[in-house]
């Protein structure tokens, strides 16, 4: 028997038996380093990565986006940002949904959080469209599944997440989500539309809105938009690294809270508190997993999954394929990071070998996950939308996010037809 398969099955019975998947990574890993280089062998590498990943240049990072993120939804951003996208959409039919599918994006952007996007758009925009008569099913489903575009829109923590893991340059990592996440927009307001022509009812128009109030509307989000503005162009044109566009995202997003007066010592350093709190979950969760990928590196695992793939008379595509049915299989029972953090070391370098490029597939992934946060029966977007909204049923929100999982599969298919979509913007970057 191969070595690491008695640690994959002891992950998945720790796992079944609700132990966090930081700790049964870590203690599958150790024990299984410990099994095959000996306990003074085992314990090294473990105490290694403890110390490198602690003291990680590139992690930095991601304190500094969540950081930045936490200020800019102090800031009350979400209300002037639906207001704005409310004004230019909302008196088309499905309009207004189309707009929270625009501020969700937009939000999720600057916030890097999936879940605080439908927690907080949840307050905000489900008033509005129950006040217009939309269906609950259409405005809770655009809701959910619009707070999934913040993990590939950058900055994206579990972009960053992904970079370190396979050594994938962050900032490439950056711009290559883009075009993908505009897309993802895009379709969602197509998705919407077609909801709408098959049914006006569930999202009838709203008030036409004059050129002078649009124009005001949009006057109230031009700060964050020169933000992210100068974090991501900052990136594209080399001004700075993705660690730099942190902190200067950071720090700009805590003058904007300052000029919104939003900020107080105590409101301070309670967004320092969840900074931190955050942030030490995401690292417990990181380190668990590179202590679980250096297990099964040695252990064989992925140069065991190349050869077996060179192996097989299919085309890669095929293999690609199979690949991501697992994520999506995954995707029901685990959550984005646990899940982008198990199998990004065990099926990246397969994919790498196979001749795709580790840039593109990190946002194949990406959108994988995305799909996973809203599918049953663990869509945990769905579940935290219910928290918010106790009078909307578990069912009525699966049923409306259901035209944007066909949203996001035709995404992927266009993805998988066309790599330029995420390669274009890097490859211009250089």
């Amino acid at each position: 028997m191969d070595a690491w398969v008695p640690g994959l099955i002891a992950l998945l019975v720790l796992l079944f038996a609700g132990v966090p998947i930081a700790v049964a990574m870590g203690i599958v890993g150790a024990t299984g380093l410990t099994l095959i280089l000996g306990l003074q062998g085992g314990m090294a590498i473990v105490g290694q990565t403890l110390f490198d990943t602690s003291l990680s240049y590139s992690l930095s990072v991601v304190p500094l986006f969540i950081l930045m993120g936490n200020f800019v939804t102090r800031a009350g951003l979400s209300d002037e940002l639906y207001a704005a996208c409310h004004a230019w959409l909302g008196a088309r039919p499905g309009g207004l949904a189309m707009a929270t599918a625009v501020a969700c994006g937009g939000f999720s952007a600057v916030c890097g959080s999936s879940l605080a996007t439908a927690a907080t758009m949840g307050k905000v925009a489900l008033p509005q469209m129950r006040k217009y008569h939309y269906d609950d099913s259409l405005a809770s489903g655009v809701i959910a599944a619009g707070g999934t575009l913040g993990i590939l829109i950058p900055p994206s923590v579990i972009l960053v997440i992904y970079g370190v893991t396979t050594q994938q340059d962050i900032g490439r990592l950056f711009i290559a989500g883009i075009v993908p996440g505009l897309l993802g927009i895009l379709l969602y307001m197509a998705a919407v539309r077609v909801v709408c022509m098959m049914n006006p009812d569930r999202g009838p128009p709203g008030p036409k809105v004059s050129l002078a109030e649009k124009l005001r509307a949009t006057r109230g989000v031009l700060g964050i938009l020169a933000l992210f503005v100068l974090v991501i162009g900052g990136i594209y044109v080399g001004i700075f690294t993705a660690t730099e566009a942190a902190g200067v995202g950071a720090f700009g997003a805590f003058l904007i809270a300052l000029f919104r007066r939003t900020l107080s010592f105590r409101v301070v350093g309670e967004i320092l508190a969840e900074t931190a709190s955050t942030t030490t979950m995401m690292f417990a969760v990181l380190i668990g997993a590179i202590v679980f990928a250096n297990y099964i590196n040695i252990a064989g695992l992925p140069d065991d999954l190349t050869s077996f793939a060179s192996q097989q008379d299919v085309a890669p595509f095929v293999i690609l394929l199979g690949v991501l049915v697992i994520y999506l299989l995954l995707g029901m029972v685990l959550e984005s990071l646990s899940m982008v953090l198990l199998t990004v070391p065990i099926f990246a370098p397969m994919i790498g070998a196979l001749g795709y490029d580790l840039v593109w597939f990190g946002i194949v992934v990406v959108i994988m996950t995305e799909i996973s946060l809203i599918t049953p029966p663990v869509g945990l977007n769905v579940f935290v939308l219910k928290t918010v909204l106790p009078d909307v049923s578990i069912g009525t929100i699966f049923k409306g996010v259901t035209p944007f999982i066909l949203a996001d599969i035709v995404r992927m298919i266009l993805l998988l037809a066309f790599p330029i979509l995420a390669l274009g913007l890097p490859n211009l970057m250089g």
